[in-house]
């Protein structure tokens, strides 16, 4: 499955509301969340563009420790 085109607002809606991250900071336009799990610690950073590349998307759900398909998982 191709991964959908989403913008940074919507990313940290589904990282907070499906994944259980929450918002610890902003710099600029870029919103840092945080998530620790079994002793595990995630900052993902998530810029607020309009459309994230795919590129940028992967590396943001590498940063918080997920999958392509946890994602979408999520967006079905």
């Amino acid at each position: 499955m191709k991964l959908p085109i989403l913008s940074g607002r919507e990313m940290v809606k589904i990282l907070c509301n499906e994944f259980g991250f929450a918002f610890l900071d902003q710099t600029g336009s870029h919103v840092i969340l945080f998530r620790e799990r079994y002793g595990i610690k995630r900052k993902p950073v998530v810029p607020q563009h309009p459309e994230l590349r795919t590129g940028t998307l992967l590396s943001i759900l590498k940063q918080a420790g997920l999958t392509r398909k946890d994602l979408e998982d999520v967006l079905k």
